[in-house]
């Protein structure tokens, strides 16, 4: 095999998506505690705007990105989503299920083990944090164990983790918006209009549906509605076929996941990952927001995605993953606590505080790295087990 073609095989493999996260992440952290850490936080402080008459946007660097390019990772993630619900692995109810009732459980234990440690105080309002999963990252450490898994395996972690990305978008549009500017959001749904109109139109061009998002992601945006949902919104209006057979959402998601996986979700993660730690002692890892943040990531995810997955099985409702056995189901819960970019992104939204936003790094930090060296650890000693004989059939 030749250097090049070994190059475009790393470059598609399902692991570099991770390890590109990683290095990211460390890139940050190198940066926000060395002497460029004053050129690091004024970048990312430094105001751009886009204004027309004195009308527009005015935004520092960091919510451009936040509000900006994560409106197009969302975006992508609502193109998966249709795809899925449509005629992939959401299609069928029984295949969704088991993975879907683990992620319902993978994001509320979580949220009741930060309760436990931030209730009745300020920092309550980051309780969702610890429920996101990182696909990227999470399916990268999945891919790293290669062959050694059952490939069930990886289409039940991205089942979950599609299905917990849902519900961190509900989460987003519930409990993460800011005072309400009805004339703005009025205005959004005119955009909104044609693209439902043209998705039912089976329209053919991409561009146009582009233009129409991009605006309603604007007044959405001055609406006080979290930017990103608009990105969600539009993908949901892309048409799976057009009117001559062909398919646009295949087309703009294929076009667009290298973009977003290898260059706005690493961008993300190198300006949000960068926790200063200096001065940083044990106690500061033990103050209510990180520990909350961090146990959350990694015994709450475990409890809930396991728990939940043991008694469906036990009570014969679901049955294991073809191949798997329980060892298999601990290391996939473990991967589930890899919360990275969501819960970064989450966490952004809760606190303004620049202070509590270290904290925030720092337990997603912590509790994604322990989480992703105990899944890979498990299921790499999983491997070496027999898989399960057996499973309980599932209930009629």
């Amino acid at each position: 095999m030749s250097l090049r073609a070994s190059i475009d095989r790393f470059f598609q493999h399902d692991a570099f998506g991770g390890i590109l996260l990683m290095v990211s992440a460390l890139a940050a952290l190198m940066v926000a505690n060395s002497s460029l850490q004053p050129l690091y936080d004024g970048a990312l402080s430094s105001y751009l705007a886009v204004t027309l008459n004195g009308e527009g946007l005015e935004k520092p660097l960091i919510l451009w990105i936040n509000d900006g390019l994560m409106a197009v990772f969302f975006f992508l993630i609502g193109l998966e989503l249709k795809r899925e619900m449509l005629e992939g692995k959401l299609k069928n109810p029984r295949d969704v299920v088991l993975p879907g009732m683990a992620a319902v459980g993978g994001m509320a234990v979580p949220a009741i083990v930060f309760a436990i440690f931030n209730w009745g105080l300020p920092t309550m309002e980051g309780w969702a944090i610890p429920a996101a999963t990182d696909i990227a990252f999470a399916l990268g450490i999945l891919a790293l164990v290669g062959a050694r898994a059952p490939s069930s395996l990886k289409v039940f972690l991205l089942t979950l983790a599609i299905l917990d990305d849902l519900g961190a978008i509900v989460i987003i549009a519930l409990f993460y918006t800011a005072e309400l500017k009805i004339d703005y959001l009025m205005l959004a749904a005119i955009p909104l209009a044609a693209l439902v109109w043209r998705n039912f139109q089976g329209a053919h061009r991409i561009a146009p549906a582009i233009l129409l998002g991009t605006i309603m992601w604007f007044l959405v945006l001055k609406s006080g509605v979290h930017a990103t949902l608009a990105g969600v919104i539009t993908a949901f209006t892309i048409p799976l076929k057009d009117k001559y057979g062909k398919s646009p959402l295949h087309a703009l998601e294929h076009g667009l996941t290298p973009y977003v996986l290898y260059g706005i979700v690493p961008i993300f993660a190198f300006a949000n990952a960068g926790v200063v730690l200096t001065g940083i002692s044990l106690s500061d890892l033990l103050a209510p927001l990180p520990l909350g943040i961090a146990l959350g990531l990694i015994v709450g995810k475990q409890i809930g995605v396991f728990g939940v997955t043991f008694a469906m099985v036990k009570f014969g409702m679901a049955r294991l993953p073809h191949g798997a056995n329980w060892m298999h189901i601990y290391g996939i819960a473990c991967l589930a606590g890899i919360g990275f970019t969501m819960s970064l992104f989450i966490g952004g939204l809760s606190f303004a505080d620049p202070a509590l936003m270290n904290e925030v790094r720092l337990g997603v930090l912590s509790g994604s790295l322990v989480s992703a060296v105990i899944g890979f650890a498990v299921l790499m000693l999983a491997s070496r087990t027999a898989p399960a004989s057996a499973a309980t059939a599932p209930a009629e």
